[in-house]
């Protein structure tokens, strides 16, 4: 079929047929590393296979989630700083997994921009194939979506989609009883929740994201807002099968201890917990103290330290405490399980000090 001397093109339209499969040959090492037992395919295919019998499975029930990493990825693309927001997005979606006791499998990801900057872009899936491998997890799969018009040029966003899977007797939660201990496990930072709050903050004190941290000296806010969330799978299905006194877990994101806690509770119980028993990180109380954000505020927005809580049986708390420590965590033993009185499941006594 003869040309057109002056037709229009796909790349006139503002789409970049030959950046896309730039950006396949660059990330292509990295999704090789995250290959586990049960993938083992290259990508490019229509879609991604994944065997659960090579995986060690006898009778299991799959488990899927899916997350984005929020306003986040403002941070990473107004500063240029692309390579820890695939380890977020990777945390986001395992961490959900990992609550029902499910051991992740396999991820696949979704990039859309306006404009695809091929290097940008593999920043990103370098990331998101390092969390994978720190999950425990493969990269099987994923869609990059140049649309111009949509997205201003510059600009991306992220969707993550993981599966994993528990055995049937396995699952959780399993029963829950007033008098239940509950620990809670350290995180790194804000992770990946409240970012429309963070860079308001970061507004109204008029910093540039190539300024000094003012919570954290050694690094600028850019990087410092940008630390990844962390993940918890390994360490917390070490614990599930070191000891049968794990009754429910909680990925402490979005809406704080008070929505994230009764989420994983039976009806009639909720939570008491004391502030006092662990420390929240610099940056909660930069936060707190140049947004005037009330600690209220604060419990409902953000981790404010805990990204992670566990709930044991009370007369295996004890096995609980030690089984996290063999696989490397700081358990905190911040509340127990209580009776709820009227609609406030989460109550709690002492300050986080901000």
């Amino acid at each position: 079929m003869q040309a057109k001397a002056n037709g229009l093109t796909y790349a006139d339209a503002g789409v970049d047929i030959d950046a896309g499969a730039r950006l396949v040959d660059l990330i292509r090492p990295a999704v090789r590393s995250t290959r586990r037992r049960g993938a083992d395919g290259e990508i490019g295919g229509f879609g991604g296979l994944f065997d659960l019998k090579a995986a060690g499975f006898a009778d299991p029930i799959l488990v899927a989630a899916n997350d984005g990493v929020g306003t986040k990825v403002k941070i990473a693309i107004e500063s240029g700083l692309h390579d820890t927001v695939g380890i977020d997005l990777v945390a986001m979606c395992v961490n959900d997994l990992i609550v029902q006791g499910a051991e992740p499998l396999f991820f696949l990801d979704y990039y859309a921009t306006g404009k695809l900057d091929p290097e940008a872009a593999a920043a990103v899936v370098k990331g998101i194939a390092a969390g994978c491998v720190e999950a425990g997890c493969a990269l099987i799969g994923g869609e990059t979506a140049e649309m111009p018009g949509l997205y201003a040029r510059g600009d991306y966003d992220l969707a993550g989609f993981a599966v994993g899977a528990a055995e049937r007797d396995r699952l959780l939660p399993r029963d829950v009883f007033e008098g239940d201990v509950i620990f809670g496990l350290p995180s790194s930072g804000v992770h990946s929740n409240g970012y429309s709050l963070v860079r308001s903050i970061v507004k109204h004190a008029e910093l540039s994201w190539s300024a000094t941290a003012p919570f954290a000296r050694d690094l600028c806010l850019a990087k410092a807002l940008l630390t990844p969330t962390r993940i918890y799978v390994k360490p917390v299905l070490a614990a599930l099968k070191a000891t049968p006194h794990i009754a429910a877990l909680a990925h402490i994101t979005g809406g704080g201890f008070p929505e994230n806690l009764p989420r994983v509770l039976p009806k009639g119980l909720g939570a008491a917990l004391d502030l006092s028993t662990f420390e929240p990180p610099p940056v909660f109380r930069w936060l707190a103290a140049t947004g005037e954000v009330e600690e209220n505020e604060m419990l409902r927005t953000f981790n404010c330290g805990v990204g992670m809580a566990i709930v044991a049986s009370r007369a295996g708390a004890a096995d609980v405490e030690a089984a996290l420590r063999d696989a490397g965590e700081n358990p905190l033993r911040i509340g127990e399980i209580v009776e709820a009185r009227g609609a406030e499941r989460v109550v709690t006594r002492g300050t986080l000090g901000l």
